[in-house]
């Protein structure tokens, strides 16, 4: 294959998201190495120097705290997981600023919950931040904001929020980089497996066995979540590169490595793909068949008479599973009154919206 042959989208691409994880980016004991971070920050001044806007979505803030407090491994305990962070993403930034600054380029922190994008008066405004931090010519620097998330305002892991990151922004393009030159067939450490160089939709994947995390044991992603994060980006129109960090340059540059995952749907409105992809259910409202139909067809907001009971302990505003008869999930949305005056609704404000149409998002 020749050079560039077949990533005419990567060598397009005026806006990138770089996602980097934490095993890329620290040595054995932690710690954050400078050589790699470095490297890093090279490629993507070069995309830079090209005209190209970037976005770098870094894991590590956890992973950097380890060493200066004294810990030999990734805590277990949000707590101590929540104090690593508060001392590694102060460390982990000002790595990333004393790099880039080699190259006269700013860098600007942006921590981020899955609570302030999915909820109304927040995801603007975090659109309206990322667009000026561009257009300053800052280099914006993404981490989940690990020192005050809890387990229900948490993203999981920075591969799907890059993808999402991605999308809010309004990239042309999502680049991977992990320690792994990009998708196997089988485990890359098994003899006669082989790189996937192409995706280009789940039908390509039928025969690819996805492991988990990395042996590194400082992150908490692996391939499962990168190609999750993939289908994300993907089907919101966004192509998305997989390599490791080492190639992080040639992948920026449209070289034909690691694996190229093409784009299979349409952008979709920012706020639903946060709302279907980055929040977990408080609880969830019981649908009959007719108002299954109504949302799922018909797109139409949830009225109060098509909802047969609830469960779960949620409040106005909260994302919330809507389910057919049997259970299973057919929508998610943000509900407009407290599980406490579901009940009271039921049978008697027939025409109140439990959840508005442009709250929803079709699962």
């Amino acid at each position: 294959m020749s050079s560039g042959a077949g990533r005419e989208v990567v060598l397009a691409a005026r806006r990138i998201v770089v996602k980097v994880g934490s095993s890329s980016l620290t040595t054995a004991a932690g710690g954050i190495d400078p050589e790699r971070v470095r490297a890093l920050v090279d490629a993507l001044a070069a995309a830079r120097a090209r005209g190209a806007e970037v976005v770098l979505v870094s894991s590590g803030a956890i992973a950097a705290g380890l060493a200066p407090l004294g810990l030999a491994r990734r805590p277990r305990g949000l707590a101590a997981q929540q104090a690593a962070a508060a001392v590694g993403q102060g460390l982990l930034v000002h790595r990333y600023t004393e790099e880039l600054r080699r190259h006269d380029l700013t860098a600007g922190q942006v921590l981020l919950t899955a609570d302030d994008v999915t909820r109304r008066s927040h995801y603007r405004n975090a659109y309206q931040t990322f667009a000026k931090l561009l257009e300053l010519g800052v280099l914006p620097i993404v981490n989940e904001n690990d020192t005050v998330a809890t387990s229900e305002i948490r993203f999981g892991d920075n591969d799907r929020l890059a993808a999402l990151v991605a999308h809010l922004v309004h990239a042309d393009l999502l680049v991977l980089l992990s320690d792994v030159d990009g998708l196997y067939d089988a485990d890359p450490r098994e003899p006669g497996s082989a790189l996937v160089p192409e995706v280009h939709g789940l039908d390509d994947l039928g025969g690819v066995r996805i492991g988990s995390t990395g042996a590194a044991g400082v992150g908490t992603g692996g391939m499962e979540t990168k190609v999750e994060a993939a289908r994300i980006a993907t089907g919101a129109g966004i192509p998305v590169v997989l390599t490791s960090a080492a190639r992080a340059g040639e992948a920026v540059a449209g070289e034909p490595v690691g694996t190229l995952f093409h784009s299979t749907g349409r952008r979709r409105p920012t706020r639903l793909l946060w709302l279907a992809h980055a929040t977990e259910p408080r609880g969830t409202l019981v649908l009959d068949a007719g108002a299954v139909r109504a949302v799922v067809e018909r797109r139409a907001s949830l009225l109060a008479a098509g909802v047969t009971g609830h469960t779960g302990v949620f409040h106005a505003g909260d994302p919330v599973d809507l389910v057919d008869p049997e259970g299973r999930p057919v929508a998610r949305g943000l509900v407009n009154f407290d599980a406490t005056e579901v009940p009271g609704l039921l049978g008697r404000s027939y025409e109140r919206e439990l959840v508005h149409r442009d709250a929803l998002v079709v699962l």
